[in-house]
């Protein structure tokens, strides 16, 4: 494999796990291991579309709206100085959702979802300000701890899908270095803050 074949690879694995999905995967994770799954497939479906809606499709479209105007590719995008507004706007999107979901009496497991992922949000954008931390494996860090969070929650073995995720995060994190937009520090710092915030947020709450 050549030079050009693993950048295109490591960029597919950055586009295919974009930290957009946190809440989705969390969402469809209660679904198949909570007494939720009981629920009509009908209102699973429909708050998987506004979750979609609201985390994933709007703050790309707004994003790379804002990239576009600016004429920057998405390595520009990148810096740590530019990340600032997506930042603002994904952090918008997900608040938006969650007082949608408030509003509708949403089940309080996945309201904590969705405040787990603001979480995650927040603190990655605080600390961006000093020092560029990767969003990316923060979102698959906040996979791996809102599962551990929920398999005590709800007693059940985590064990083959933490193996999965982990797998997918030291992806993503060699994806993201390879590219060269976060060091070896930083991939690690924002795996373990995504773990541990959803961890401490889903539980509280």
């Amino acid at each position: 494999m050549n030079k050009k074949q693993v950048i295109w690879m490591a960029r597919m694995v950055s586009i295919i796990f974009t930290p957009f999905y946190l809440p989705l995967t969390g969402l469809i994770a209660l679904y198949v291991f909570s007494y939720l799954n009981m629920l009509p497939w009908a209102y699973k479906l429909t708050s998987l579309l506004l979750v979609w809606l609201f985390t994933v499709m709007l703050p790309a479209f707004l994003i790379r709206l804002y990239r576009n105007y600016n004429g920057w590719s998405p390595i520009q995008l990148g810096t740590r100085e530019r990340l600032i507004i997506p930042y603002v706007i994904s952090i918008s999107c997900y608040f938006a959702c969650y007082y949608l979901m408030n509003l509708y009496n949403t089940p309080h497991f996945m309201g904590s979802i969705l405040v787990a992922a603001l979480g995650v949000q927040v603190l990655c954008a605080l600390i961006n300000v000093w020092w560029k931390i990767s969003i990316h494996t923060a979102a698959i860090g906040g996979v791996t701890g809102g599962l551990l969070a929920f398999s005590l929650i709800f007693n059940f073995n985590p064990v083959w899908w933490l193996c999965l995720v982990i797998f997918l995060g030291g992806a993503v994190g060699t994806s993201r270095m390879i590219l060269r937009q976060h060091s070896l520090s930083q991939v690690i710092g924002g795996f373990l803050i995504g773990m541990f915030t959803a961890f401490m947020l889903i539980l509280i709450m």
